[in-house]
């Protein structure tokens, strides 16, 4: 066997197991087809006591599939209800863990049969999103099929009344912790009546009668923590609750309005009892509580999880909750963007909270403090706007390299929350610039090498355009590989990735070397009958690719004409707008130009002048057609034997016949015979300017051309054609509006091609064509006004 090369089969066994661990369940599955001692290896219990299968799709077929291997099953993850119903197809009577998310359509009957199936359920959690279908009958049913449960937290249940309560109460003497979290009613009386518990959570949780509350809740005589977060809460009862509840060591009460306006209030007094609020110094109040020392600063999880002589067991059960619950709460709070007093609390408290959380030994913790991380930061997802105070709160605390770590796990959760996070905090230049100088480019490139999980590509695709805003190498070319994924939304977020870079003229070079015209021509290939998202963002890349003509003639050379002919028949008209916006800018090379006759453009094109709703897609239509017919191309399709000449002779001169019919009728939608009279009749700037109000095209005010393309304008106002001819006053009439964006860099342009005095000759000559006349009138007028503001 060669140097360097390894024999897996010749691997230990042990070594063996622990690689497959690694490895998806598909993949796990898939590898242990292989070969028979694979198979047996594949087939190890300590392979199939866990499963995550959230980023898979997971159905009855495949459950059954998996049957045989889950038979030791203890711990499961899953998303939705589909994947609950296939939960039944495993037979893995031994579960002891359920987890669950997605599941807004899970129903009593789904649940129920679900807890009959596994008794030996110990810990059942689902959320955080609502589970509206299911109500209390559910729970009763939870209770008496599962006696070992001692974990129960649900999200989102409309009503948990007595009856359910007490049938935990009763048929659950090991129920040692509950979550009702963001359900509208929760019977508190009943809540009284589990003696057992020891940690419980109502956050979120409206209109509970807190009178009760002070009351019983503090006579449960093994409650150690409460989370009473986002509710109404006020002084009277958390006094009540810190002060007579004996064994209360943790009270969260974050986000609660009425508790925070009582500035006066201190928990101070209640000795080892910790209350975490927004007032409150939440690192120092842990320090204290659980270490008796408050100089431990931001790293109490993390000494709690390193250190080997703590005394008090009982840390075990907190710092997990504890853990957990500040993961839920401050993830929430990230996501419905809450401002006002959490603004402070972000910078000073919150970023450092989410970091030491995604240092947490539990996974589900790491994922939402990630996700946490990456919704803070944002204030404005419409205009991607971040706050950099709280950018640099997560640098300063080491949040690249934990994020960094967390991208590299063979966990796709985690994967996928990290890319998230380093895809909104590199919206920050100096935050992209320090994951690139951490190495985070080639991180990401190797997930998006290797990972094919459709939820972590996204993310990557993300994360490395904002980083390649900074043309950090690296990263355009993992982009373009990204336009291959199996993957559409993949694609997708490639391919727009890529064109949001492409507006900035540095990269084309770049982006072209690393394989971008080639994947951009595939994409556009593969997506006539893909979503419009996705022929959007391909058409979108090609537009903005084409604008170099190095590029625009690579495109028509590696096939991609046909693809944006393709596209400009799009249902969607932010589709044809971007194709035939391209494809205009193929069109200035002759090749390309007769490419798009031969590939059937013409018709394509004449059916967008006409018949599309948006004017600047009937605009960019007439543009290509123009200049595909103003003589150039016909030079160029001579080449050749006579008989092809003659052939391409008799191709051209009906598809030219047929694209100056419809610049014609272009240029008539834009005419109003009594206001053209009228322009003629008086050269008063009023006449004019309902001639300029009546063809503007706003949306062409944000066009930017070159020298080349404003002289073939110019130069096309000279062309035998009486249609051409008008076109091109009528063009150049757009590029000079008042008010474009780029109108004094066209007047400049068209001053150096000697447009003045073409223009002249043409309002003069009397074979002009009425329109041409007072088209070229008002664009000298323009040029006239742009002079002098110019010259200013």
């Amino acid at each position: 066997m060669p140097q360097g090369v390894v024999d897996w089969r010749s691997l230990p066994d042990d070594i063996l197991i622990q690689l497959l661990s690694c490895l998806s369940y598909r993949d796990r599955a898939s590898l242990s087809a292989s070969c028979k001692k694979w198979r047996v290896l594949g087939n190890s219990s300590c392979l199939w006591t866990s499963l995550d299968l959230r980023s898979h799709k997971f159905d009855a077929n495949v459950a059954s599939s998996l049957a045989s291997r889950c038979v030791h099953l203890q711990k499961l993850r899953f998303h939705g209800a589909e994947a609950a119903e296939a939960l039944l197809h495993l037979r893995a009577k031994n579960l002891r863990e359920l987890s669950g998310n997605g599941c807004w359509k899970m129903t009593d009957i789904n649940l129920a049969v679900i807890a009959a199936r596994h008794e030996l359920l110990q810990s059942l959690q689902l959320g955080p999103d609502f589970c509206h279908e299911v109500t209390s009958e559910a729970i009763k049913a939870i209770a008496h099929c599962c006696p070992s449960l001692n974990k129960l937290r649900l999200s989102g249940i409309r009503d948990v009344n007595a009856d359910s309560i007490n049938a935990l109460a009763t048929y659950c003497p090991k129920l040692t912790d509950i979550g009702f979290i963001d359900c509208l009613c929760v019977d508190e009386l009943a809540l009284g009546n589990v003696q057992s518990v020891r940690f419980l959570s109502v956050a979120g949780t409206p209109s509970m009668k807190w009178s009760v509350v002070s009351h019983l809740w503090h006579k449960l005589p093994n409650l150690i923590g409460l989370d009473v977060s986002r509710t109404d809460i006020g002084l009277s009862a958390v006094s009540s609750l810190l002060s007579l509840s004996p064994n209360l060591k943790i009270l969260i009460a974050l986000n609660c309005p009425i508790l925070e306006e009582e500035t006066s209030f201190s928990a101070s007094k209640y000795k080892n009892k910790l209350l975490i609020s927004l007032s409150t110094d939440i690192f120092k109040g842990l320090g204290s509580l659980f270490f008796d020392n408050t100089n431990r600063g931001k790293n109490v999880f993390l000494d709690w999880r390193t250190s080997k002589s703590n005394n008090d067991k009982g840390l075990d059960e907190i710092i997990p909750w504890l853990e957990w619950m500040l993961s839920h709460i401050l993830l929430h709070s990230a996501v419905s963007r809450q401002q006002g007093g959490l603004d402070n609390f972000w910078v000073e408290q919150g970023a450092s909270l989410l970091l030491s959380l995604m240092q947490s030994s539990q996974e589900d913790v790491q994922e939402r403090a990630s996700r946490g991380l990456a919704n803070f930061v944002a204030i404005d997802d419409e205009n991607a706007s971040i706050d950099c105070e709280r950018v640099e709160a997560v640098m300063r605390d080491g949040g690249i390299h934990l994020l960094l770590g967390l991208a590299k796990s063979y966990r796709e959760g985690l994967q996928s929350e990290a890319a998230n996070a380093i895809a909104n905090l590199s919206l920050n230049a100096n935050f992209a610039k320090a994951v690139a100088e951490e190495g985070g480019i080639e991180i990401l490139v190797m997930l998006a090498r290797k990972c094919k999980y459709e939820g972590v590509q996204e993310q990557v695709a993300r994360a490395l355009a904002n980083l390649s805003v900074g043309q950090e190498a690296g990263a355009f070319e993992a982009l373009v590989q990204l336009t291959h994924s199996l993957h559409e939304g993949v694609r997708k977020e490639a391919a727009y990735a890529l064109w949001n870079l492409l507006c900035d003229d540095r990269n084309h070079e770049a982006i072209a070397a690393a394989g971008g015209v080639q994947a951009l021509v595939a994409l556009a290939r593969s997506c006539s009958n893909a979503s419009p998202g996705l022929q959007e963002s391909a058409a979108g890349a090609l537009l903005a690719l084409s604008f170099s003509e190095a590029n625009s003639i690579a495109i028509g050379r590696e096939g991609g004409v046909a693809p944006l002919i393709a596209l400009a028949r799009s249902e969607a008209e932010y589709v044809r707008e971007s194709a035939a916006g391209a494809l205009w800018n193929l069109s200035f090379n002759p090749g390309n130009a007769l490419r798009i006759v031969e590939e059937g453009g013409v018709a394509a094109l004449g059916d967008l002048c006409s018949s599309s709703v948006s004017k600047m897609t009937r605009f960019n239509a007439a543009l290509t057609l123009s200049c595909m017919f103003d003589g150039r191309m016909d030079e160029f399709s001579l080449v050749g034997t006579l008989s092809e000449s003659a052939s391409k002779s008799v191709c051209l001169d009906g598809a030219r016949r047929m694209a100056m019919e419809h610049i014609e009728a272009f240029i008539r939608m834009f005419s109003n015979q009594q206001t053209f009279a009228a322009a003629a009749a008086s050269s008063a700037p009023a006449a004019q300017a309902h001639v300029t109000e009546s063809a503007c095209i706003q949306e062409a005010g944000h066009l930017e051309c070159n020298g080349a393309e404003v002289g073939r304008f110019v130069t096309m106002l000279q062309n035998p054609s009486s249609i051409l001819k008008t076109f091109a006053a009528f063009a150049l009439l757009q590029f000079t509006i008042p008010g474009g964006q780029h109108v004094i860099h066209h007047a400049s342009l068209m001053q150096k091609a000697g447009a003045a005095r073409v223009l002249r000759s043409v309002a003069a000559a009397t074979t002009t064509p009425l329109e041409a006349k007072i088209f070229a009138r008002i664009v000298l007028r323009n040029l006239e006004y742009h002079n002098i503001e110019y010259t200013v």
